[in-house]
Protein backbone atom coordinates (compact mmCIF):
# COMPACT_ATOMS: atom_id res chain seq x y z
CA UNK A 1 0.00 0.00 0.00
CA UNK A 2 2.83 2.38 0.82
CA UNK A 3 4.43 1.62 -2.51
CA UNK A 4 1.19 2.41 -4.35
CA UNK A 5 0.90 5.66 -2.42
CA UNK A 6 4.40 6.70 -3.37
CA UNK A 7 3.82 5.79 -7.01
CA UNK A 8 0.60 7.76 -7.00
CA UNK A 9 2.40 10.85 -5.81
CA UNK A 10 5.20 10.45 -8.37
CA UNK A 11 2.97 9.94 -11.40
CA UNK A 12 1.84 13.61 -11.70
CA UNK A 13 5.43 14.75 -11.23
CA UNK A 14 6.72 12.39 -13.92
CA UNK A 15 3.92 13.42 -16.27
CA UNK A 16 4.79 17.08 -15.77
CA UNK A 17 8.45 16.28 -16.35
CA UNK A 18 7.63 14.50 -19.61
CA UNK A 19 5.56 17.49 -20.74
CA UNK A 20 8.45 19.84 -20.02
CA UNK A 21 10.87 17.62 -21.92
CA UNK A 22 8.59 17.62 -24.96
CA UNK A 23 8.16 21.38 -24.76
CA UNK A 24 11.86 21.87 -24.25
CA UNK A 25 12.80 21.16 -27.85
CA UNK A 26 13.01 24.87 -28.65
CA UNK A 27 16.34 26.69 -28.73
CA UNK A 28 16.48 30.45 -28.36
CA UNK A 29 18.81 32.56 -30.45
CA UNK A 30 19.41 32.64 -34.23
CA UNK A 31 19.97 29.43 -36.18
CA UNK A 32 23.25 29.64 -38.08
CA UNK A 33 23.32 29.79 -41.87
CA UNK A 34 26.53 29.90 -43.89
CA UNK A 35 26.82 33.38 -45.44
CA UNK A 36 26.72 33.65 -49.21
CA UNK A 37 29.79 35.27 -50.74
CA UNK A 38 30.06 36.73 -54.20
CA UNK A 39 33.20 35.37 -55.87
CA UNK A 40 34.48 35.84 -59.45
CA UNK A 41 33.54 33.19 -61.97
CA UNK A 42 37.08 32.96 -63.39
CA UNK A 43 40.51 34.15 -62.40
CA UNK A 44 41.77 37.40 -63.87
CA UNK A 45 44.89 35.58 -65.12
CA UNK A 46 42.95 32.47 -66.13
CA UNK A 47 43.41 33.10 -69.85
CA UNK A 48 47.14 32.30 -69.71
CA UNK A 49 47.86 28.75 -70.95
CA UNK A 50 50.28 28.23 -68.04
CA UNK A 51 47.32 28.27 -65.63
CA UNK A 52 44.68 25.55 -65.93
CA UNK A 53 41.33 26.60 -64.36
CA UNK A 54 40.17 23.03 -63.76
CA UNK A 55 38.22 22.00 -60.68
CA UNK A 56 41.17 20.17 -59.21
CA UNK A 57 44.11 20.89 -56.98
CA UNK A 58 47.55 19.51 -56.30
CA UNK A 59 47.59 17.86 -52.89
CA UNK A 60 51.25 16.86 -52.70
CA UNK A 61 52.57 19.61 -54.95
CA UNK A 62 56.15 19.36 -53.68
CA UNK A 63 56.53 15.98 -55.40
CA UNK A 64 56.23 17.73 -58.77
CA UNK A 65 59.76 19.14 -58.31
CA UNK A 66 61.15 15.58 -58.29
CA UNK A 67 63.52 16.34 -55.42
CA UNK A 68 63.78 13.47 -52.90
CA UNK A 69 65.61 15.67 -50.38
CA UNK A 70 62.79 18.24 -50.39
CA UNK A 71 60.23 15.48 -49.89
CA UNK A 72 62.23 14.11 -46.96
CA UNK A 73 62.53 17.54 -45.36
CA UNK A 74 58.77 18.11 -45.59
CA UNK A 75 58.10 14.70 -44.04
CA UNK A 76 60.49 15.49 -41.18
CA UNK A 77 58.89 18.91 -40.68
CA UNK A 78 55.46 17.30 -40.42
CA UNK A 79 56.76 15.21 -37.54
CA UNK A 80 58.98 17.70 -35.72
CA UNK A 81 57.79 21.27 -36.28
CA UNK A 82 56.93 22.87 -32.93
CA UNK A 83 54.28 25.24 -34.31
CA UNK A 84 52.46 22.23 -35.74
CA UNK A 85 52.76 20.39 -32.44
CA UNK A 86 51.23 23.42 -30.71
CA UNK A 87 48.38 23.49 -33.25
CA UNK A 88 47.71 19.79 -32.63
CA UNK A 89 47.61 20.49 -28.88
CA UNK A 90 45.06 23.25 -29.52
CA UNK A 91 42.91 20.74 -31.40
CA UNK A 92 43.05 18.39 -28.42
CA UNK A 93 42.10 21.27 -26.13
CA UNK A 94 39.09 22.18 -28.29
CA UNK A 95 38.02 18.55 -28.47
CA UNK A 96 38.17 18.31 -24.68
CA UNK A 97 36.13 21.52 -24.33
CA UNK A 98 33.52 20.00 -26.61
CA UNK A 99 33.41 17.03 -24.23
CA UNK A 100 32.88 19.42 -21.31
CA UNK A 101 29.97 21.10 -23.08
CA UNK A 102 28.40 17.79 -24.14
CA UNK A 103 28.65 16.50 -20.58
CA UNK A 104 26.07 19.08 -19.47
CA UNK A 105 23.38 17.01 -21.18
CA UNK A 106 23.80 14.35 -18.50
CA UNK A 107 22.97 14.42 -14.80
CA UNK A 108 25.68 14.81 -12.24
CA UNK A 109 25.81 12.14 -9.54
CA UNK A 110 27.96 12.35 -6.42
CA UNK A 111 28.59 9.82 -3.71
CA UNK A 112 29.24 11.03 -0.19
CA UNK A 113 29.66 9.55 3.23
CA UNK A 114 30.39 10.83 6.71
CA UNK A 115 30.82 9.68 10.28
CA UNK A 116 30.57 12.46 12.86
CA UNK A 117 30.70 12.59 16.65
CA UNK A 118 28.73 15.64 17.77
CA UNK A 119 27.52 17.24 20.98
CA UNK A 120 24.59 19.63 21.15
CA UNK A 121 24.46 22.74 23.33
CA UNK A 122 22.91 22.48 26.76
CA UNK A 123 20.73 25.50 25.97
CA UNK A 124 19.58 24.30 22.52
CA UNK A 125 17.46 21.35 23.61
CA UNK A 126 14.85 21.00 26.32
CA UNK A 127 16.42 17.74 27.37
CA UNK A 128 19.80 19.36 27.84
CA UNK A 129 23.11 18.49 26.33
CA UNK A 130 23.52 15.27 24.35
CA UNK A 131 26.51 13.64 22.65
CA UNK A 132 25.89 11.25 19.79
CA UNK A 133 27.38 9.75 16.62
CA UNK A 134 25.80 10.36 13.18
CA UNK A 135 26.54 8.11 10.22
CA UNK A 136 25.57 8.99 6.64
CA UNK A 137 26.24 7.44 3.21
CA UNK A 138 24.37 8.10 -0.02
CA UNK A 139 24.07 9.57 -3.49
CA UNK A 140 23.17 13.10 -4.63
CA UNK A 141 22.06 13.81 -8.21
CA UNK A 142 21.19 16.93 -10.18
CA UNK A 143 20.07 17.22 -13.78
CA UNK A 144 19.38 20.47 -15.66
CA UNK A 145 16.74 20.12 -18.35
CA UNK A 146 17.70 22.02 -21.48
CA UNK A 147 14.32 23.68 -21.93
CA UNK A 148 15.45 26.66 -23.98
CA UNK A 149 18.57 25.30 -25.66
CA UNK A 150 21.29 26.81 -23.48
CA UNK A 151 23.19 23.52 -23.33
CA UNK A 152 22.50 22.78 -27.00
CA UNK A 153 23.87 26.17 -28.05
CA UNK A 154 26.92 25.62 -25.82
CA UNK A 155 27.60 22.32 -27.55
CA UNK A 156 27.04 23.96 -30.94
CA UNK A 157 29.58 26.69 -30.13
CA UNK A 158 32.11 24.20 -28.74
CA UNK A 159 31.79 21.98 -31.79
CA UNK A 160 32.34 24.94 -34.14
CA UNK A 161 35.37 26.00 -32.07
CA UNK A 162 36.74 22.46 -32.36
CA UNK A 163 36.27 22.49 -36.12
CA UNK A 164 37.93 25.92 -36.31
CA UNK A 165 40.92 24.58 -34.37
CA UNK A 166 41.23 21.74 -36.87
CA UNK A 167 41.24 24.26 -39.73
CA UNK A 168 43.91 26.19 -37.85
CA UNK A 169 46.02 23.02 -37.71
CA UNK A 170 45.61 22.55 -41.45
CA UNK A 171 46.55 26.19 -42.03
CA UNK A 172 49.74 25.70 -40.00
CA UNK A 173 50.43 22.54 -42.00
CA UNK A 174 50.06 24.28 -45.38
CA UNK A 175 52.19 27.21 -44.22
CA UNK A 176 54.84 24.77 -42.97
CA UNK A 177 54.99 22.96 -46.31
CA UNK A 178 55.34 26.24 -48.18
CA UNK A 179 57.94 27.65 -45.77
CA UNK A 180 60.14 24.55 -45.93
CA UNK A 181 60.00 24.52 -49.74
CA UNK A 182 60.58 28.28 -50.00
CA UNK A 183 63.58 28.18 -47.68
CA UNK A 184 64.96 25.08 -49.41
CA UNK A 185 64.79 26.83 -52.78
CA UNK A 186 66.43 29.87 -51.21
CA UNK A 187 69.33 27.57 -50.27
CA UNK A 188 69.60 26.35 -53.86
CA UNK A 189 69.33 29.92 -55.15
CA UNK A 190 72.15 31.10 -52.89
CA UNK A 191 74.28 28.21 -54.08
CA UNK A 192 73.53 29.08 -57.72
CA UNK A 193 74.42 32.73 -57.12
CA UNK A 194 77.63 31.65 -55.41
CA UNK A 195 78.48 29.43 -58.38
CA UNK A 196 77.82 32.32 -60.78
CA UNK A 197 79.95 34.67 -58.66
CA UNK A 198 82.82 32.22 -58.43
CA UNK A 199 82.68 31.58 -62.18
CA UNK A 200 82.91 35.32 -62.84
CA UNK A 201 85.78 35.60 -60.36
CA UNK A 202 87.72 33.02 -62.36
CA UNK A 203 87.10 35.01 -65.53
CA UNK A 204 88.08 38.30 -63.86
CA UNK A 205 91.29 36.79 -62.46
CA UNK A 206 92.18 35.63 -65.94
CA UNK A 207 91.60 39.15 -67.27
CA UNK A 208 93.73 40.57 -64.43
CA UNK A 209 96.55 38.14 -65.28
CA UNK A 210 96.27 39.17 -68.93
CA UNK A 211 96.37 42.87 -68.04
CA UNK A 212 99.36 42.44 -65.75
CA UNK A 213 101.18 40.50 -68.48
CA UNK A 214 100.46 43.21 -71.04
CA UNK A 215 101.57 45.85 -68.53
CA UNK A 216 104.90 44.07 -68.02
CA UNK A 217 105.36 43.99 -71.78
CA UNK A 218 104.46 47.65 -72.16
CA UNK A 219 101.17 46.95 -73.92
CA UNK A 220 98.89 48.23 -71.14
CA UNK A 221 98.89 51.00 -68.60
CA UNK A 222 98.94 50.88 -64.82
CA UNK A 223 95.44 52.26 -64.95
CA UNK A 224 94.25 49.12 -66.73
CA UNK A 225 95.76 46.94 -64.01
CA UNK A 226 94.23 49.07 -61.23
CA UNK A 227 90.81 48.93 -62.86
CA UNK A 228 91.00 45.14 -63.24
CA UNK A 229 92.01 44.80 -59.58
CA UNK A 230 89.14 47.06 -58.53
CA UNK A 231 86.55 45.04 -60.47
CA UNK A 232 87.91 41.77 -59.06
CA UNK A 233 87.87 43.06 -55.48
CA UNK A 234 84.31 44.38 -55.86
CA UNK A 235 83.18 40.98 -57.14
CA UNK A 236 84.92 39.18 -54.27
CA UNK A 237 83.05 41.38 -51.80
CA UNK A 238 79.76 39.94 -53.08
CA UNK A 239 80.63 36.39 -52.00
CA UNK A 240 80.53 36.70 -48.14
CA UNK A 241 76.93 38.03 -48.01
CA UNK A 242 75.84 35.13 -50.22
CA UNK A 243 77.51 32.65 -47.87
CA UNK A 244 75.81 34.33 -44.91
CA UNK A 245 72.42 34.04 -46.64
CA UNK A 246 73.13 30.37 -47.43
CA UNK A 247 74.01 29.56 -43.81
CA UNK A 248 70.99 31.46 -42.50
CA UNK A 249 68.63 29.57 -44.83
CA UNK A 250 70.08 26.16 -43.88
CA UNK A 251 69.69 27.00 -40.20
CA UNK A 252 66.12 28.18 -40.80
CA UNK A 253 65.19 24.82 -42.32
CA UNK A 254 66.61 23.04 -39.28
CA UNK A 255 64.44 25.16 -36.96
CA UNK A 256 61.38 24.50 -39.12
CA UNK A 257 62.05 20.79 -38.67
CA UNK A 258 62.30 21.21 -34.89
CA UNK A 259 66.07 20.70 -34.88
CA UNK A 260 68.90 22.93 -33.62
CA UNK A 261 70.59 25.32 -36.10
CA UNK A 262 73.44 23.68 -37.96
CA UNK A 263 71.96 20.18 -37.76
CA UNK A 264 71.39 20.08 -41.54
CA UNK A 265 74.47 21.98 -42.68
CA UNK A 266 76.39 18.93 -43.89
CA UNK A 267 73.34 17.59 -45.73
CA UNK A 268 72.30 20.84 -47.43
CA UNK A 269 75.68 22.44 -48.09
CA UNK A 270 76.23 20.19 -51.11
CA UNK A 271 75.08 22.27 -54.15
CA UNK A 272 72.18 21.06 -56.27
CA UNK A 273 70.40 22.69 -59.24
CA UNK A 274 67.31 24.84 -58.89
CA UNK A 275 64.24 22.94 -60.20
CA UNK A 276 62.73 24.12 -63.45
CA UNK A 277 59.27 25.72 -63.02
CA UNK A 278 56.31 23.73 -64.29
CA UNK A 279 54.91 24.46 -67.72
CA UNK A 280 51.32 24.36 -66.44
CA UNK A 281 49.74 24.80 -63.02
CA UNK A 282 46.25 23.63 -62.05
CA UNK A 283 44.68 26.46 -60.06
CA UNK A 284 40.99 25.55 -60.07
CA UNK A 285 38.29 28.21 -60.06
CA UNK A 286 37.83 31.05 -57.54
CA UNK A 287 34.94 29.27 -55.81
CA UNK A 288 37.36 26.47 -54.92
CA UNK A 289 38.89 28.75 -52.31
CA UNK A 290 35.75 28.29 -50.20
CA UNK A 291 36.63 24.63 -49.73
CA UNK A 292 40.42 24.72 -50.12
CA UNK A 293 41.64 27.61 -47.98
CA UNK A 294 41.68 26.59 -44.30
CA UNK A 295 41.79 30.23 -43.15
CA UNK A 296 38.43 30.83 -44.85
CA UNK A 297 36.97 27.65 -43.40
CA UNK A 298 38.30 28.61 -39.96
CA UNK A 299 36.73 32.09 -40.18
CA UNK A 300 33.39 30.52 -41.17
CA UNK A 301 33.50 28.13 -38.19
CA UNK A 302 34.37 31.01 -35.86
CA UNK A 303 31.31 32.85 -37.15
CA UNK A 304 29.17 29.76 -36.48
CA UNK A 305 30.51 29.50 -32.92
CA UNK A 306 29.83 33.15 -32.20
CA UNK A 307 26.29 32.88 -33.59
CA UNK A 308 25.63 30.02 -31.16
CA UNK A 309 26.87 32.16 -28.26
CA UNK A 310 24.02 34.59 -28.93
CA UNK A 311 21.62 31.77 -28.06
CA UNK A 312 23.60 30.96 -24.92
CA UNK A 313 23.23 34.56 -23.75
CA UNK A 314 19.51 34.71 -24.62
CA UNK A 315 18.81 31.54 -22.65
CA UNK A 316 19.57 33.48 -19.47
CA UNK A 317 16.33 35.40 -20.04
CA UNK A 318 14.33 32.21 -19.45
CA UNK A 319 13.92 29.95 -16.42
CA UNK A 320 16.16 26.98 -15.73
CA UNK A 321 14.64 23.76 -14.49
CA UNK A 322 16.71 21.18 -12.68
CA UNK A 323 15.78 17.86 -11.13
CA UNK A 324 17.52 17.13 -7.87
CA UNK A 325 17.43 14.04 -5.73
CA UNK A 326 19.24 12.17 -3.05
CA UNK A 327 19.16 8.71 -1.56
CA UNK A 328 21.01 7.93 1.63
CA UNK A 329 21.27 5.79 4.72
CA UNK A 330 21.35 7.73 7.97
CA UNK A 331 21.71 6.31 11.46
CA UNK A 332 22.95 7.15 14.95
CA UNK A 333 24.44 3.70 15.27
CA UNK A 334 26.91 2.35 12.75
CA UNK A 335 25.41 -1.10 12.94
CA UNK A 336 22.01 0.24 11.86
CA UNK A 337 23.35 2.23 8.89
CA UNK A 338 22.43 -0.21 6.08
CA UNK A 339 19.13 -1.36 7.54
CA UNK A 340 15.90 -0.57 5.70
CA UNK A 341 14.74 1.74 8.42
CA UNK A 342 17.75 3.99 7.90
CA UNK A 343 16.79 4.88 4.33
CA UNK A 344 16.20 8.52 3.47
CA UNK A 345 15.48 10.15 0.12
CA UNK A 346 14.52 13.47 -1.42
CA UNK A 347 13.37 14.23 -4.96
CA UNK A 348 11.90 17.21 -6.72
CA UNK A 349 12.34 19.95 -9.35
CA UNK A 350 14.13 23.24 -8.86
CA UNK A 351 13.29 26.35 -10.91
CA UNK A 352 15.59 29.34 -11.19
CA UNK A 353 14.52 32.46 -13.05
CA UNK A 354 16.45 35.69 -13.01
CA UNK A 355 13.86 38.44 -12.51
CA UNK A 356 16.10 41.48 -12.13
CA UNK A 357 19.76 41.99 -13.00
CA UNK A 358 20.08 45.63 -14.00
CA UNK A 359 19.98 44.73 -17.74
CA UNK A 360 23.10 42.60 -17.38
CA UNK A 361 21.72 39.73 -19.51
CA UNK A 362 20.37 41.98 -22.24
CA UNK A 363 23.67 43.84 -22.38
CA UNK A 364 25.50 40.51 -22.71
CA UNK A 365 23.22 39.62 -25.63
CA UNK A 366 24.20 42.88 -27.31
CA UNK A 367 27.85 42.01 -26.72
CA UNK A 368 27.42 38.63 -28.42
CA UNK A 369 25.49 40.24 -31.29
CA UNK A 370 28.31 42.73 -31.87
CA UNK A 371 30.92 39.95 -31.74
CA UNK A 372 28.93 37.96 -34.31
CA UNK A 373 28.83 41.00 -36.58
CA UNK A 374 32.60 41.34 -36.23
CA UNK A 375 33.04 37.64 -37.04
CA UNK A 376 30.96 38.08 -40.19
CA UNK A 377 33.07 41.02 -41.35
CA UNK A 378 36.22 39.03 -40.54
CA UNK A 379 34.97 36.14 -42.65
CA UNK A 380 34.23 38.44 -45.57
CA UNK A 381 37.63 40.13 -45.23
CA UNK A 382 39.37 36.76 -45.09
CA UNK A 383 37.67 35.79 -48.34
CA UNK A 384 38.72 39.02 -50.05
CA UNK A 385 42.29 38.64 -48.80
CA UNK A 386 42.40 35.08 -50.12
CA UNK A 387 41.18 36.10 -53.56
CA UNK A 388 43.64 38.98 -53.62
CA UNK A 389 46.52 36.74 -52.56
CA UNK A 390 45.70 34.13 -55.19
CA UNK A 391 45.34 36.67 -57.99
CA UNK A 392 48.61 38.37 -57.05
CA UNK A 393 50.41 35.02 -56.78
CA UNK A 394 49.28 34.07 -60.28
CA UNK A 395 50.39 37.39 -61.74
CA UNK A 396 53.73 37.20 -59.98
CA UNK A 397 54.33 33.63 -61.16
CA UNK A 398 53.50 34.44 -64.78
CA UNK A 399 55.51 37.67 -64.88
CA UNK A 400 58.49 36.00 -63.24
CA UNK A 401 58.53 33.43 -66.04
CA UNK A 402 58.81 36.28 -68.57
CA UNK A 403 61.58 37.89 -66.52
CA UNK A 404 63.46 34.59 -66.42
CA UNK A 405 63.23 34.13 -70.19
CA UNK A 406 64.50 37.68 -70.81
CA UNK A 407 67.45 37.23 -68.41
CA UNK A 408 68.43 33.97 -70.13
CA UNK A 409 68.62 35.80 -73.45
CA UNK A 410 70.56 38.60 -71.79
CA UNK A 411 73.04 36.11 -70.32
CA UNK A 412 73.78 34.63 -73.74
CA UNK A 413 74.38 38.08 -75.20
CA UNK A 414 76.55 39.07 -72.21
CA UNK A 415 78.82 36.07 -72.62
CA UNK A 416 79.30 36.88 -76.30
CA UNK A 417 80.03 40.47 -75.35
CA UNK A 418 82.78 39.49 -72.86
CA UNK A 419 84.34 37.09 -75.35
CA UNK A 420 84.36 39.69 -78.14
CA UNK A 421 85.60 42.54 -75.92
CA UNK A 422 88.44 40.40 -74.51
CA UNK A 423 89.48 39.25 -78.00
CA UNK A 424 89.52 42.79 -79.37
CA UNK A 425 91.54 43.95 -76.34
CA UNK A 426 94.11 41.22 -76.88
CA UNK A 427 94.47 42.31 -80.48
CA UNK A 428 94.81 45.95 -79.46
CA UNK A 429 91.63 46.89 -81.29
CA UNK A 430 89.56 47.91 -78.28
CA UNK A 431 89.96 49.85 -75.08
CA UNK A 432 90.25 47.94 -71.79
CA UNK A 433 87.18 49.77 -70.47
CA UNK A 434 85.00 47.74 -72.84
CA UNK A 435 86.29 44.54 -71.21
CA UNK A 436 85.53 45.87 -67.74
CA UNK A 437 82.07 47.04 -68.73
CA UNK A 438 81.15 43.74 -70.35
CA UNK A 439 82.48 41.79 -67.35
CA UNK A 440 80.51 43.86 -64.86
CA UNK A 441 77.38 43.55 -66.96
CA UNK A 442 77.75 39.76 -67.27
CA UNK A 443 78.35 39.38 -63.53
CA UNK A 444 75.22 41.35 -62.74
CA UNK A 445 73.14 39.45 -65.32
CA UNK A 446 74.21 36.02 -64.09
CA UNK A 447 73.54 37.03 -60.50
CA UNK A 448 70.07 38.25 -61.47
CA UNK A 449 69.45 35.11 -63.52
CA UNK A 450 70.29 32.80 -60.61
CA UNK A 451 68.03 34.86 -58.33
CA UNK A 452 65.25 34.86 -60.93
CA UNK A 453 65.38 31.08 -61.28
CA UNK A 454 64.99 30.76 -57.53
CA UNK A 455 62.18 33.33 -57.48
CA UNK A 456 60.35 31.42 -60.22
CA UNK A 457 60.04 28.24 -58.16
CA UNK A 458 59.46 30.17 -54.94
CA UNK A 459 56.61 32.05 -56.63
CA UNK A 460 55.18 28.69 -57.69
CA UNK A 461 55.29 27.58 -54.06
CA UNK A 462 53.50 30.76 -53.03
CA UNK A 463 50.88 30.12 -55.70
CA UNK A 464 50.18 26.63 -54.40
CA UNK A 465 49.91 28.04 -50.88
CA UNK A 466 47.56 30.83 -52.05
CA UNK A 467 45.11 28.39 -53.66
CA UNK A 468 45.11 26.13 -50.59
CA UNK A 469 47.36 23.42 -52.02
CA UNK A 470 48.89 20.83 -49.73
CA UNK A 471 45.82 19.00 -48.50
CA UNK A 472 42.59 17.45 -49.71
CA UNK A 473 39.41 19.05 -48.30
CA UNK A 474 37.29 16.19 -49.65
CA UNK A 475 39.11 13.68 -47.46
CA UNK A 476 42.25 13.46 -45.33
CA UNK A 477 45.56 12.69 -46.98
CA UNK A 478 48.53 11.00 -45.45
CA UNK A 479 50.62 14.10 -44.87
CA UNK A 480 47.86 16.15 -43.27
CA UNK A 481 46.81 13.24 -41.03
CA UNK A 482 50.22 12.85 -39.50
CA UNK A 483 50.31 14.02 -35.91
CA UNK A 484 53.54 14.91 -34.16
Amino acid sequence: MMRDSIHGKLRPLLAGLLLLLVAGCMSVGPDYETPKMQVPVVWQEGSDPALVPAEAMVVRWWTLFDDPLLERLIAQGTQGNLDLRSAVARVREARARLGVATGEYWPGVEAAGSAMRQRSSENSLSVGSRTESVYNVGLDASWELDLFGRIGRSVEAARADYQASEEDRVDVLITLYAEIARTYFTVRTSQARLAAAEGNLISQRQVLDLTQSRFRNGLATGLDVAQAERVLAASEAVVPPLRIELTRSINSIAVLLGQPPGALFAELSEPAPIPVPLAQVTVGVPADLLRQRPDIRRAERQLAAQTARIGIAKADLYPRLSLSGSFAFEALNGGDLLKSGSRAFAFGPTVRWLLFDGKRVRSQIQVEDALAEQALYQYEQTMLNALNEAENAMTQYLQQRDTLAALERSQQAGRRSVKLATGLYKDGLSDFQNVLDSQRALFEIENQLAAARGDAVINLVQLYKAIGGGWNPAGPQDASKEKP
